[in-house]
């Protein structure tokens, strides 16, 4: 049996973010939250509507490569449904 390190939101929302070179508070303008709701995510204390999951899903793919490589990391079956 293989055991999988866990995905955590929290880590993608924060790399992804991170990468883009945005603020929490850019971020939280770009999905249409609030700066304290991306907060609560990167902090793990709640997560992302499925609305939300779906924008930054399209924010992964709008990156190219870099995006590609996060979402073979932390969201591995919406890689398969989609073709970059």
């Amino acid at each position: 049996m293989e055991l999988r390190k866990p995905v955590k939101i929290s880590d993608l929302i924060r790399e992804l973010r991170q990468q883009l070179n945005l603020s929490q508070e850019k971020f939280a303008a770009k999905l249409g939250v609030s700066l304290r709701t991306v907060n609560r995510w990167e902090n793990g204390s709640t997560v992302p509507s499925q609305m939300a999951l779906k924008l930054i899903e399209e924010m992964l793919h709008k990156m190219g490569k870099p995006g590609e490589k996060l979402v073979n990391e932390y969201l591995p079956t919406a890689q398969q449904s989609q073709d970059f």
